[in-house]
């Protein structure tokens, strides 16, 4: 009370004054909107901080837990599969004493085994009792003229006379059987003792079924041999009497069966036999019917048709068609740069021969004044310098290109006016020229040979990732007259071919340019095909699928790819020709055939069609024979 009363005075005091005692707390400052914005803001910050923090700590955790049940899960596997490998060896364990306890309560079972080791020496038996019956059977159906009767008999006595194998197998398989009575008797009642010896009996019954075919058909084989004989015999027995024989040699080979088998198999072999009397009689009627020098002679026909069959397969096989290369160039494969020199110091151009000409200018025969090797010189024109950056184009392509179906570069001399390729010589003219040559029988196989021969130059080009863009007969040699060897020129048109660059060109001989082409659409090495399909197209029938009466009409007719085999020149082509100019005629450049496809085509490697081909044109030039002089 006192404390109380003290205080109210002194704070009306306080107040009346007008100052504040030292211990009260000053008002607050009323702070700027910005301050109160920054504090707002750290607040926030100071709250994210928090809740990241806590994020932290709980992901932590969870890890934590994570880790804890992979391990106890892992721990948990790992006492199962403990656990399992103890019941699994108990399991052995237990089945390893149960199996000691069934064998020594089993008796011993030496009896079957040797039963079971004896059946290849009864089998062996059986088969010398079968080869003496059919031999007796050869015997008796020889006899059958003098002796009527004695016959049906001899085959029994000679079985019954044997070593009484059959007795003594007989006697065997009862043993056998009764042993295994025993042991059956003798074992007790346990599930697992009956499945086993339930397996053996069934062996033995699988081995016993054997011998029982066995027995069948050595039983078909000595019919067979009867009814041989008694075709041979049939002008003094009858048809009657020959199926009576069959059923005595059938009788005679039943006994050597034990009576278990007859009591199971009777049924079939009732079956069997009168099957067997049945194609016997028919046998023996169709032997009265013919003759017998009709049978000798339709025998001799067979074997000699069997034996020209054979004689035709092996020569398809070993024919082969020449697939060696064409010679390569008289010099080692170059990288030539044009030289600024007169080609004339060098070399000995015959302007007089020429070789071969068209838009780039001619090609001369020359002789290399220090070797006197013998070359050509390909002249062409370039005076402006983007015509020369043609021709170097061209020199780059040679460069790189090295096989021998694919003409090679020796030397380059560049002027003012021209630049001037010296290249290998080859004299056999170029593939055009026999295409139109009458006198030339350009067959199938020959145009198989060269189409091989450029397909392998292609697939070398496209290796190298060069286009060749203007394939045609004229662009391709041969090595001379008398072989089917070719080499492809002019590489003018040649493009490098860069996946990354989309490559058009708007150039090229209208009648084999790819449909792309014209479209002035990308080209690619499928580009090469189309016109390596005109030109087989052209080499097998003289014709030119697409050629119109002008340019525009045989573009017209590329575009429209109409193309058929309905001329008379194709009527003897073979299919897989035609195949192969199906494949590659196809406006869709993505689905043509590759030149290493086109290599594997029947067409080009099948050796049997190239047989065949080769027959066809050795019974052409026999028909074409010039007439005897009169």
């Amino acid at each position: 009370m006192w404390r109380s009363d003290k205080k109210t005075p002194c704070n009306e005091s306080g107040k009346k004054n007008g100052k504040l005692p030292s211990s009260a707390v000053p008002p607050p400052i009323p702070m700027s909107p910005i301050v109160e914005k920054m504090e707002g803001l750290k607040a926030i910050r100071n709250r994210s901080n928090s809740l990241r923090l806590g994020r932290l700590a709980f992901y932590r955790h969870l890890e934590k837990v994570e880790t804890m049940r992979c391990f106890w899960e892992l721990k948990h596997v790992e006492l199962e599969g403990g656990n399992q490998q103890v019941k699994d060896d108990k399991d052995k364990a237990k089945v390893s004493l149960k199996g000691l306890k069934a064998q020594k309560k089993r008796t011993p079972q030496d009896t079957t085994d040797t039963s079971l080791l004896n059946e290849p020496a009864l089998q062996e038996q059986v088969e010398k009792l079968n080869r003496q019956n059919t031999e007796h059977s050869h015997i008796n159906t020889e006899a059958d003229v003098q002796r009527g009767e004695e016959r049906r008999q001899e085959p029994a006595e000679l079985i019954l006379d044997g070593p009484c194998t059959s007795a003594d197998q007989s006697k065997e398989k009862k043993k056998h059987e009764e042993e295994q009575g025993d042991i059956f008797e003798e074992s007790e009642p346990e599930e697992r003792q009956l499945k086993a010896e339930d397996l053996r009996a069934e062996q033995g019954e699988k081995v016993e079924e054997d011998v029982k075919k066995r027995h069948k058909g050595e039983e078909e084989e000595s019919e067979k041999t009867s009814s041989v004989n008694s075709d041979i015999c049939k002008t003094c027995v009858q048809p009657q009497q020959s199926s009576e024989e069959v059923c005595d040699v059938a009788t005679c080979s039943k006994r050597r069966v034990t009576e278990e088998d007859l009591v199971k198999d009777d049924l079939k072999k009732s079956r069997v036999e009168d099957r067997k009397v049945e194609n016997a009689e028919e046998q023996v009627e169709v032997v009265e019917v013919s003759e017998p020098q009709a049978s000798k002679s339709d025998e001799a026909k067979t074997e000699g048709e069997e034996e020209e069959g054979k004689e035709e397969e092996s020569a398809e096989k070993e024919f082969v068609i020449d697939l060696s290369p064409p010679p390569l160039a008289p010099f080692d494969h170059r990288i030539v740069t044009p030289k600024p020199h007169q080609i004339s110091t060098y070399y000995t151009i015959n302007r007089d021969e020429v070789l071969g000409g068209g838009r780039f200018g001619q090609v001369h025969k020359c002789i290399e004044n220090s070797s006197g090797l013998t070359l050509a010189a390909k002249i062409i024109k370039a005076r402006s310098q983007k015509e020369k950056e043609v021709v170097r184009n061209e020199i780059q392509v040679m460069n790189q290109l090295n096989h021998a179906n694919l003409i090679q570069l020796y030397a380059a001399f560049e002027s003012r006016h021209d630049i001037i390729l010296v290249m290998e010589y080859v004299e056999g003219g170029e593939l055009f020229d026999r295409i139109i040559d009458e006198n030339y029988n350009l067959t199938e196989l020959d145009t198989v040979l060269f189409i091989r021969q450029i397909c392998e130059g292609l697939q070398y080009m496209h290796k190298m990732y060069i286009l060749h863009l203007d394939l045609k007969p004229e662009n391709i040699l041969c090595v001379s007259r008398a072989t089917n060897k070719i080499k492809i020129i002019d590489f003018g048109l040649a493009r490098r071919y860069k996946p990354r660059e989309k490559l058009r060109v708007n150039f090229g001989t209208p009648e084999f340019l790819a449909p792309e082409v014209i479209n002035y659409e990308f080209v690619s090495f499928p580009t090469d095909m189309w016109s390596l399909g005109v030109i087989t197209y052209m080499l097998l029938s003289g014709l030119s699928p697409f050629l119109g009466d002008d340019d525009n009409e045989t573009l017209n007719n590329i575009l429209a790819c109409q193309w058929n085999f309905e001329e008379e020149e194709f009527a003897d082509i073979s299919e897989e020709a035609k195949d192969f100019i199906t494949r590659l005629l196809v406006k869709s450049k993505s689905w043509r055939m590759s030149a290493t496809e086109s290599l594997r085509h029947p067409w080009l490697s099948d050796r049997s069609l190239h047989y065949r081909l080769n027959q066809k044109r050795n019974k052409c030039h026999s028909t074409r024979a010039p007439p005897p002089e009169s």
